[in-house]
């Protein structure tokens, strides 16, 4: 996932990086206590560009207490340079407008990029207390941007007067005037108020939507007391379920969820009551505190794209993506929904008769789904996970595994960087080279699991590229693998192996950025394109030659046995029937609650997740949706709104690329020149269809990724 607020009011301050509106009546002020403006006068790090490697963080000397004084200097630097802009007495042209909002706002962006990142993986109390008063403050600030009728004007004459400008120039003209526009700057006078009151709810919603999933993951928990309970999982999972509970000051074993449905101790657990308890956990978790939070944005979404003259919030979002319609969305969901639950009621039938021929007298639960098909997998491919798990040690797999395929690919480099300081014990820092020695910027990647530490996995910027401005990129990777007991090796699951290769995705796609203007570098794409490097990079883990150089056994050194192999790669394409229908149902959750009118009342979100799915014929019970309502951050906070359907999107331009290249020697550094060259480096300084046709020569077709899917043979 490339984690993104710009769909919130924070990143629509951020996405203008500079901007305030000239009314001093309603100029967001945000005023620091006269002690802290002392403080922040002689010790705030945040008020001056990092003298880092790159304006890294300097994580080692920011205190939480620099965050407030910071934003508010920030804030008040925006209005001056926005002012100066909206008032200038020359004509709008491109340099003294346009470009002179790209170069604004250098400490916002840095105060927001560093607060709002650490927030999501060492939130506590005070970090969730500025959180919440910031975010209506922002929203505002955003608002008196992008509702400032002088502004916009001065906008909306280049935009008239761009076709005299080159390609890049005008890609970035039409982003700030598409962005005007869809933000409200068309609208009425009276309009322009509703919005601002409508996005001042929003943004509020919003995290506490966030912050009510982040207290989920310390409240519900599993807490094991009976070891015996436990029977199924090795000896490793155990110790780390015991550091768990000593880390959080309880006895026994505690089980903490990731922000899915689906949970990875399904798969192993005996116990059929505790695989009960923990699925019923997992998918009921937040309902009580977000069940009213999400409702409610629906409902406020749905106002707001009224407002902007659409049927629903889909209409609008995916009016500004590659899809355009909800019903081209719908088309590509609904045309695999049937083949995906044909495919996993098969599986189903093969699960059942695992269930039937060792005893069992009931019928399959989502809760069981997991366990049994290990059982099915085990029989068809006699493949134990306990078995390959050792192989996957995760420095191994870092180190001659990911970084090794990058180097194949790429020619670059990676060099730990112990000197740069980090915000947790956990996260390392790398500088990343080319071949020829030349710097590409910095990556930090922050593994385990812990409190206060956002679920799922994610990729973000400190920094973006900029020609523009001259910085290089500093990016980083979020995992959330469990820590093992001190002294353990890390051994990664398959699947975990997969996340890190394509996280990574991302983080290729940040590092070898090269464009001139921040707006348009990096991952600032389209939702249903940015996914799309980050997915190819995925199979990555998969090609014989890297596999070979990484799967080694942590404590021998020795390679995983061609056998073994041979079966982890068999069956990389089992469940997919199932994988593939909770992710329909979840995308689909997602579309529909997006596509109400406004004005549509909500009762019951259970409901509503049941009428949306069976209207879809994929309301599967065994097959419950990746996420349900309650806990879908994609949807209801990270950014994802109306957009989760880009993982399918971008999955067809992943697969028929990584096909292109398999077809046309694999591995090399000309395959991989050739994408970074026309994928990775352009952002969205061009149009994004047309740097696919660059790559590969055509469209790409579905073909490959049905087979990807293995709902074709």
């Amino acid at each position: 996932m490339r984690k993104t607020l710009i769909a919130s009011a924070i990143g629509a301050a951020l996405a203008l990086s500079a901007c305030s509106d000239n009314k001093k009546d309603e100029t967001t002020q945000v005023q620091a206590p006269a002690a802290e403006q002392h403080a922040m006068t002689t010790s705030n790090v945040l008020l001056q560009k990092s003298p880092l490697q790159d304006q890294a963080p300097q994580f080692d000397k920011i205190k939480a207490a620099d965050y407030e004084p910071a934003f508010a200097e920030g804030i008040k630097q925006h209005n001056a340079e926005i002012a100066a802009i909206t008032n200038n007495s020359d004509a709008p042209s491109f340099d003294n407008t346009i470009v002179a909002m790209e170069k604004t706002g250098a400490l916002l962006t840095r105060v927001s990029k560093t607060f709002f990142n650490l927030a999501s993986v060492i939130s506590d109390e005070q970090f969730q207390r500025i959180e919440a008063d910031m975010a209506p403050k922002l929203s505002a600030h955003s608002d008196n941007i992008y509702l400032n009728p002088k502004l916009f004007a001065r906008v909306e004459a280049v935009y008239n007067a761009k076709d005299s400008l080159n390609a890049e120039d005008q890609r970035l003209v039409e982003h700030y005037y598409s962005q005007f526009v869809r933000a409200g700057a068309k609208l009425s006078e009276a309009d322009k108020a509703k919005m601002r009151e409508l996005n001042g709810q929003l943004s509020t919603l919003s995290t506490d939507f966030s912050q009510n999933i982040l207290k989920s993951f310390k409240d519900d928990v599993i807490l094991v007391q009976d070891k015996s309970q436990l029977a199924g999982l090795s000896d490793s999972d155990i110790d780390t379920l015991a550091a768990a509970a000593k880390a959080a000051g309880k006895t026994g074993y505690l089980i903490t969820l990731v922000n899915t449905t689906r949970q990875p101790l399904l798969g192993s657990l005996e116990n059929r009551e505790l695989r009960k308890t923990i699925w019923e956990t997992s998918s009921k978790r937040a309902m009580a505190s977000n069940g009213p939070v999400l409702v409610k944005m629906a409902q406020l979404r749905a106002e707001k794209a009224k407002l902007l003259g659409y049927d629903s919030w889909a209409a609008y979002v995916v009016a500004d993506q590659m899809a355009k319609t909800p019903d081209a969305v719908f088309g590509i969901l609904d045309d695999l929904a049937p083949k995906a639950v044909a495919k996993a009621k098969v599986e189903a039938a093969d699960i059942q008769a695992e269930i039937t021929k060792e005893g069992g007298d009931f019928q399959l639960q989502p809760w069981d789904w997991a366990y049994y098909a290990e059982k099915v997998r085990k029989a068809k491919y006699d493949l134990d996970e306990s078995l390959t798990k050792p192989y996957f040690e995760l420095n191994t797999v870092l180190n001659d595994g990911l970084f090794y395929a990058m180097g194949k690919l790429y020619g670059i480099s990676f060099k730990e960087r112990k000197d740069l300081p980090v915000y947790h014990d956990d996260v390392r820092a790398y500088e990343v080279f080319n071949q020829d020695g030349s710097s590409i910027g910095l990556f930090y990647l922050d593994p385990y699991a812990r409190e206060g530490k956002g679920g799922g996995a994610w990729m973000d910027e400190f920094v973006t590229q900029s020609g523009l401005l001259g910085t290089k990129p500093v990016v980083y990777n979020v995992l959330n693998i469990p820590k093992p007991a001190q002294g353990q090796p890390t051994l990664l699951t398959f699947d975990e192996v997969t996340t890190m290769f394509h996280e990574f995705g991302h983080a290729a796609h940040g590092l070898f950025s090269d464009v001139k203007y921040p707006s348009l570098a990096g991952t600032a794409t389209a939702r249903d394109f940015v996914e799309f490097p980050s997915q190819f990079n995925e199979d990555w883990d998969i090609n014989p030659d890297v596999i070979n150089h990484y799967a080694k056994h942590y404590q021998t050194g020795e390679a995983i046995p061609k056998e073994l192999l041979d079966k982890v790669l068999e069956s990389h394409k089992f469940n997919q029937g199932f994988d593939t229908t909770e992710y329909l149902a979840a995308a689909l959750l997602d579309m529909e609650w997006h596509s109400i009118p406004a004005g549509t009342e909500i009762k019951d979100v259970e409901a509503f997740e049941h009428q949306a799915l069976a209207k879809h014929g994929i309301d599967y019970a065994p097959v419950p949706p990746r996420y349900k309502s309650a806990y879908f951050s994609h949807a209801f906070s990270g950014g994802y709104s109306a957009g989760y359907y880009a993982y399918l999107w971008t999955e067809v331009f992943a697969a028929d690329a990584f096909a292109h290249m398999t077809d046309n020697g694999g591995l090399t550094r000309g395959n991989g020149d050739k994408f970074r060259k026309e994928i990775l480096s352009k952002g969205n300084s061009q149009d994004l269809m047309q740097d696919y046709i660059n790559f590969k020569g055509a469209k790409p077709t579905t073909d490959a990724l049905l087979k990807r899917r293995g709902l074709v043979d």
